[in-house]
């Protein structure tokens, strides 16, 4: 299998890692978006005529997925029905050659494919296999189905978020997003360990965990005092003032009020109030915690009193943090999204299309940005790479294996 080729120029970090993809819709493909960004080669297994079930999510990008262009660019696709013989023996031939095979199959379903950890790992010991799943590989909820909306309600997240008549889940797939880097992160170990070991490893990441582990000091409220966290809308859960107020132009400031120091600040200078202060309801956090509805509603009142960018200059004066409440129109024409570039073009079969640049930042491996596939644009070249010839090939077309 041919090494991913960086341009002479450029120093990749994952350069030569090559990892295996039994992949679908969000948590999977964005860990692997992680690594191919950062160089690694990566094989999108895709299943023939339909592909990663997420291809069919909408068509807004000139008749593309968006969740697709998304998390699938620099990726390789190889369209091969696992479930044929001959499917199935093109994709464990692949897995003796590369260095990390990521699934994130219901658990078992690799297994009984064919390509479950100890088969795959026997053949190639220094195969780093990393699953990744709704709520882990054992358990007794191993085999409960899981989705982000599902796996936001049993880890707690929709009891802390919402209003206190109405919970409501987190706008992006959070549990998906959360999951991935870690087994990005697990991924990034087990090949460091193996520099030191010469073996791979199995990693075993569940959404729910990873949600567990994103609790915070909730789980710490409840374990020494006993405490559910009450659902407070836009606000914080412990911290008074915090958050977005509506100002009287019917735009919101946002502000975080999170020492002494800045309670102290935003009496004088921002509300000048400095009478609040003396009040003892408010003198502490834990006191402004137990006032919250008086306090905030005293805030909300004197917000409606000016516009926002009265407040902003304010906020901005007194130099405490504060922000504005952005929708994704002007997120996408934000000064600090356009000096760092963060919106770049990818090739795809319909085009250049804009994308979302990577976060990650090295001083020395810049991010790729190579094609989106289309389906199965890479499987007979991945198949010759394999030592597959032309009758080899033309079999597999002709019984609809790729």
């Amino acid at each position: 299998m041919a090494e991913a080729q960086p341009k002479k120029e450029e120093a990749l970090a994952l350069s030569g890692v090559r990892v295996l993809a039994l992949e679908a819709s969000v948590s999977g493909p964005h860990c692997t978006k992680m690594l191919a960004d950062m160089g690694a080669e990566v094989v999108k297994i895709e299943k023939p005529g339909t592909g990663d079930l997420i291809r069919a999510w909408d068509s807004v990008v000139h008749g593309l997925s968006s969740g697709f262009v998304w998390l699938n660019g620099n990726k390789r696709s190889f369209a091969v029905d696992i479930k044929k013989p001959a499917g199935l023996q093109a994709v464990r031939r692949l897995a003796e050659r590369v260095d990390v095979l990521l699934e994130n199959f219901a658990p078992g379903v690799a297994g009984r494919l064919g390509l479950g950890a100890e088969e795959l790992c026997a053949r190639n010991p220094r195969l780093i296999y990393c699953s990744l799943s709704g709520y882990g590989q054992d358990g007794p909820y191993r085999d409960v189905k899981a989705y982000d909306l599902l796996i936001q309600g049993e880890a707690g997240i929709i009891a802390t978020t919402g209003y206190p008549d109405k919970p409501a889940k987190v706008g992006v797939p959070i549990t998906d997003l959360s999951s991935s880097m870690y087994a990005a992160v697990g991924i990034l170990l087990a090949l460091y360990q193996r520099e030191k070991t010469g073996r791979g490893q199995v990693i075993d990441i569940s959404m729910f965990e990873s949600a567990l582990a994103w609790l915070g000091y909730f789980p710490h409220h409840y374990w020494h005092r006993g405490e559910e966290p009450a659902r407070v809308g836009m606000r914080h859960h412990y911290i008074v003032p915090y958050g977005p107020y509506l100002a009287g132009d019917g735009v919101y400031v946002n502000l975080a009020v999170a020492t002494p120091q800045d309670w102290e600040i935003f009496c004088r200078k921002v509300i000048e109030r400095p009478d609040l202060l003396e009040d003892a309801r408010f003198r502490k956090a834990p006191d402004r915690r137990q006032n919250r509805a008086v306090l905030e509603e005293m805030i909300e009142k004197m917000f409606l009193e000016r516009p926002h960018e009265e407040w902003l200059r304010r906020l901005r004066d007194a130099q405490l943090p504060h922000g504005k409440v952005n929708g994704i129109g002007e997120v996408l024409a934000h000064p600090q999204v356009i000096a760092r570039k963060m919106i770049r073009e990818m090739e795809s079969p319909v085009g250049r299309v804009p994308v979302m640049g990577s976060p990650l930042r090295l001083s020395d491996s810049p991010v790729r940005f190579d094609p989106i596939p289309a389906l199965g644009q890479d499987t007979e070249p991945i198949l010759r790479e394999l030592g597959y010839g032309d009758a080899e090939i033309a079999a597999l077309r002709r019984d609809q294996v790729i």
